[in-house]
């Protein structure tokens, strides 16, 4: 079922002051699967990236290269690299923590990369391994070697609107780490609001700091998370602040195994939703998006939590089976 199918139109005129466009950069195989309790075999990685890119998805963050013994639902990468079969104007950006899996991603054909930092020294030392300032010591050279191969590099800058350690995060200090991480090389910053206790004036906020420090809009993108149930309207500040790049993942899957408060992100039909209500281009077909993530909601054995797929999805909606907790 589609909105068509609801009687309203499938697109809406238009609205004043926002972007014509938005590139859907989707995380589902990547941020949504690795907090997963249960590995994924990764013939079901491999349909679910091809899947999400017959529905018009442009740019699936596929796998990271992360030691497997810290996230072993992505100890498969190079092999899923292997196996997939590319489509024509895709990109599958991947995730590499350091140098190591720089070299790892390399051999294994990746074209494209992306990086994670923190704006906090709590969340640095847990998810790092390094404190604040020792983080970019180790991104420098990965940036160096990478931005020398010809290849993309996005900076994920995580903890940007509160941290469940040290909560508040001064803005001075998230606009500093954001363009430290724009000067070492990266292509494109995504402002991360990591355990969702953002809200649309905090998000308008932060853009409009990034902007007042000479950090264009359009090298910017965010990642929410729903756990307050603000990720759509925090969408819409984001969307009238001028960003034109938004995360999402289909069927709401993820979370972060370093932040046990992160809930799942953005769901990708959400998103899509809400861009054809305002009459905002994406490229993405709504119901080949939905029969997707019912399609993966089978195969881990549990519902999803976006409210489109829920409302769409209609008797082919996955049910938890008994004793499963999820």
């Amino acid at each position: 079922m589609t909105a068509r199918d609801l009687g309203l139109p499938d697109r809406y005129p238009a609205a004043a002051g926002l972007p014509a466009r938005v590139l859907i950069w989707e995380v589902g195989a990547r941020d949504g699967l690795q907090n997963e309790p249960t590995l994924v075999p990764v013939g079901v990685k491999v349909e679910f990236l091809d899947r999400l890119a017959a529905a018009g998805l442009r740019v699936l963050e596929a796998t990271s290269f992360g030691h497997p013994r810290w996230v072993p639902q992505l100890a498969d990468a190079a092999e899923l690299l292997r196996l997939l079969t590319p489509r024509e104007g895709v990109r599958y950006p991947v995730l590499v923590p350091n140098e190591r899996g720089l070299d790892r991603a390399v051999a294994a054909g990746a074209s494209e990369i992306a990086i994670i930092a923190s704006a906090t020294e709590s969340f640095a030392h847990r998810n790092l391994n390094r404190s604040l300032d020792a983080q970019f010591a180790m991104f420098a050279p990965v940036l160096s070697r990478a931005t020398a191969d010809g290849l993309r590099v996005r900076g994920y800058l995580s903890m940007c609107f509160g941290d469940p350690w040290e909560g508040a995060v001064p803005l001075k200090q998230v606009l500093s780490v954001g363009r430290r991480l724009l000067e070492l090389g990266c292509d494109q910053l995504c402002l991360g609001d990591t355990i969702g206790v953002a809200t649309p004036g905090h998000v308008g906020a932060v853009l409009e700091g990034f902007i007042r420090v000479g950090v264009g809009v359009d090298a910017l993108a965010v990642h929410f998370h729903d756990t307050y149930g603000q990720a759509l309207a925090n969408t819409f500040a984001a969307l009238c602040a001028g960003v034109s790049c938004v995360d999402a993942s289909a069927g709401g899957l993820g979370g972060c195994p370093y932040a046990e408060s992160a809930t799942g992100n953005l769901a990708t039909e959400d998103l899509v939703w809400l861009l054809d209500g305002l009459g905002i281009e994406h490229g993405v077909d709504l119901n080949a998006l939905v029969h997707t993530s019912v399609w993966m909601a089978h195969q881990l054995g549990r519902p999803s939590p976006s409210r489109v797929l829920a409302a769409l999805g209609g008797s082919s909606r996955t049910t938890n089976p008994p004793g499963h907790c999820s």
